[in-house]
């Protein structure tokens, strides 16, 4: 990708970049010789304990999955020696209009020296680990629905996606076999599956992802129609999965970010400079209404997988992203990965271009023609011209045209420019 041009009255500057990018303690004291009266009111605010216990137990246990038998089925099948290194029950949602899909629970598990006849999908090492995830895909429509659980999972400087390893677990508590070419992928009407899947990574990959704290992973659509890829219905998303402590502040962190590439994929740390929401701006572009809600600058440091990659912004990077609302009127689709802008600063005297790999588009990441849907845009900027030259001026954004997924104008050439308020 090339870095966006920047014009000035004076000069021209051209550089170019590549972008990618819990135990319970009880203690309990009984002494024999207490009056007979404390000791039945003792007895009594026990039996309350012990009622009110259950609930709280109950309450926060929400969502949690009991991995260990299958914990112990991976350890007497590999031969190895398993350890809880995390555990996360708190469930995460993605919604693709009346589909869902949950992220129940996980369990990062240490598995170290097994036997080798499972070291192939280890990298080929005797040690390493394994994330034990249970998810859940609920159809609410009122029709079939048909789910591929390609629920792979990534982070900055995977050199492959992480599957499920069938051999790990029971085969059948497994997402991937209860939703399979032998079930054509079918959930019915009204009905939910769950079902387990194992990530498997070698000691190697295990400390990348230790070091790194989260992993994603990549939540593919549902079809309405069979085999039918023309059919999908939603959006797809992602999970962040913290992996320690220190990744639980980090997906905690970055869920107060726009949702670019940059947020999802952990390319680096962002810390806002400055941010408005509710701005809720509306211009017309031919039969689109297209709202302003808000924009967030930040300061980007990108971590040391990331960092050759911004290499030439030798002053720092700042970023900006800026959130819309489309509202499609027309009669066809809006292609979100076709969509680009134009940002101009300092009076007009330079420009960028909108970075639209630090977008998580794909070619199929639509919003449907009388649907609405949220576009983002990002920018780079060098991060001292930011500082001393333009955060206190003017910011206007020109979107448009509105584009279908196949890079079509839609909007026969028309564009409206927003101009971001202080």
């Amino acid at each position: 990708m090339k870095k966006s041009l920047f014009l000035m009255s004076s000069l021209i500057l051209s550089t170019s970049i590549i972008l990618s990018g819990c135990g319970k303690e009880g203690d309990e004291t009984k002494k024999d010789d207490e009056p007979k009266k404390v000791q039945e009111e003792k007895g009594q605010e026990k039996d309350k304990v012990q009622k009110e216990e259950p609930k709280k137990d109950q309450e926060s246990t929400k969502g949690s999955a009991d991995f260990a038998s299958l914990i112990s089925y991976m350890e007497k099948e590999t031969q190895g020696k398993t350890k809880v290194l995390f555990e996360n029950n708190e469930s995460q949602v993605h919604k693709m209009e009346n589909v869902s899909i949950s992220l129940d629970a996980y369990s990062v598990v240490e598995l170290k020296d097994f036997h080798t006849d499972f070291n192939i999908p280890f990298n080929e090492e005797n040690n390493g680990g394994v994330i034990l995830a249970k998810y859940t895909v609920k159809n609410d429509m009122d029709k079939d629905v048909y789910y591929m659980p390609s629920l792979d999972v990534t982070f900055t400087g995977a050199s492959k996606y992480y599957t499920n390893d069938k051999y790990l677990i029971p085969e059948e508590d497994q997402l991937p076999r209860k939703l399979s070419f032998e079930t054509d992928y079918l959930i019915k009407a009204g009905e939910a599956v769950t079902g387990y899947i194992a990530y498997p990574f070698g000691e190697t990959d295990l400390a990348k992802i230790n070091e790194l704290g989260t992993v994603s992973v990549m939540i593919p659509v549902p079809l309405a129609e069979k085999e039918k890829y023309d059919t999908t219905i939603g959006t797809e998303g992602r999970f962040n999965l913290a992996l320690n402590t220190d990744g639980t502040k980090k997906v905690s962190s970055n869920s107060t970010f726009y949702q670019d590439k940059v947020t999802m994929d952990n390319m680096g740390e962002k810390k806002i400079l400055k941010e408005k929401s509710d701005i809720n701006e509306s211009k017309k572009i031919g039969d689109v209404n297209a709202t302003l809600e808000g924009y967030q600058f930040t300061k980007f440091t990108p971590n040391e997988v990331e960092a050759p990659r911004f290499s030439n912004f030798t002053n720092g990077v700042t970023l900006l992203t800026v959130k819309f609302k489309l509202e499609n009127k027309a009669t066809s689709e809006i292609g979100l990965s076709s969509m680009s802008s134009k940002l101009t600063v300092n009076g007009g005297m330079q420009y960028l271009l909108s970075e639209g790999m630090l977008l998580n588009y794909k070619p199929n990441d639509i919003i449907k023609a009388g649907e609405n849907g949220e576009l983002l845009q990002v920018f780079v900027l060098d991060q001292e011209q930011y500082e001393k030259i333009w955060k206190d001026k003017a910011f206007d954004i020109e979107l448009g045209p509105i584009r279908n997924k196949g890079a079509e104008d839609t909007s026969k050439g028309k564009k409206e420019t927003f101009t971001l308020p202080k």
